[in-house]
């Protein structure tokens, strides 16, 4: 659905490559990005109000990216509400909305091929082929068209912001790359495009997913690696609601994963766990 071009009190919504440029060289200071995939939510509104806070412009991306989508129907029924977008931009404080079509993005087939190693072949590497080379595709266009200073990147998709961090320092872009903390409802849910997506039952059984990694935090070192990733997958497929993709423990840097406790390694548990059709992802960080 393409929103025409249009003035909101002083946020410009745009749809053309040539529109943010024109926008952007009408204006001085530091630039802050903020890319999402729309359907926004109090997640992405935290983004845009650090941003606000940190940048003098800020520039929000709403485009559903089809090279990152390695099931079809996944793609189709990806939420889409596009007023209601612009609404919390305008409030948030956005001062350009760039909501492109495909052939913005790519007016030609992208066949790039980004090798972001060993961080890429994990957990969604492994569980999404060719999941994160289109995120190095759209993320790294959205970076030639504007140009920021920073860009700005939610941790609960925590491997997708290291691939990020990666592409900036293997191509070259002289962007600070800003992780910003996991923003949840009140009853623990990872907020999420995909949670308007449950189903009633659904909904009241997601928010055992960050319970049951709480839990498993507070065991510490005091259990193995093996009794954390039995009692994280038994607690949550307790519920009949919901099914564990994958639980991993993994090296909060490297994201390898661990099968022992080691001295001053940081680690963080890594959750993906389905709901009916739709995928939820969690993780938490391990003291």
């Amino acid at each position: 659905m393409r929103i025409e071009s249009r003035c909101n009190n002083r946020m410009k919504v745009v749809n053309h490559v040539e529109q943010v440029r024109h926008a952007l060289s009408l204006t001085n200071g530091t630039i802050g990005l903020v890319p999402t995939m729309g359907a926004l939510h109090s997640g992405h509104r935290s983004l845009v109000e650090r941003a606000r806070a940190e940048c003098d412009i800020v520039v929000v991306s709403v485009f559903v990216n089809p090279t990152q989508f390695n099931d079809p129907k996944d793609l189709e029924k990806y939420p889409r509400t596009p007023e209601k977008d612009i609404e919390l931009l305008k409030e948030a404080g956005a001062d350009i909305v760039f909501m492109p079509e495909v052939e913005d993005i790519y007016p030609e087939e992208d066949n790039r091929i980004f090798d972001f190693g060993s961080i890429a072949e994990v957990m969604e590497g492994a569980a999404r082929p060719g999941h994160f080379n289109g995120v190095g595709q759209v993320v790294s266009r959205l970076f030639e068209i504007v140009s920021p200073h920073k860009a700005y990147f939610g941790e609960k998709d925590y491997q997708q912001l290291a691939i990020i961090r990666k592409l900036v320092t293997d191509y070259g872009f002289d962007i600070e790359i800003v992780g910003c903390p996991i923003i949840r409802e009140s009853d623990g849910l990872a907020l999420s495009s995909r949670n308007m997506l449950l189903n009633e039952k659904q909904r009241i059984a997601a928010p055992k997913i960050y319970a049951t990694l709480c839990q498993a935090a507070e065991f510490g070192r005091s259990k193995s690696i093996d009794e954390v990733c039995q009692f994280v997958v038994d607690t949550i497929n307790s519920d009949p609601e919901l099914d564990v993709e994958y639980f991993t423990m993994a090296d909060s840097s490297t994201l390898k994963e661990i099968v022992q406790w080691e001295k001053d390694q940081q680690v963080r548990g890594f959750v993906v766990v389905r709901a009916g059709s739709v995928r939820l992802i969690d993780n938490i960080e391990f003291d």
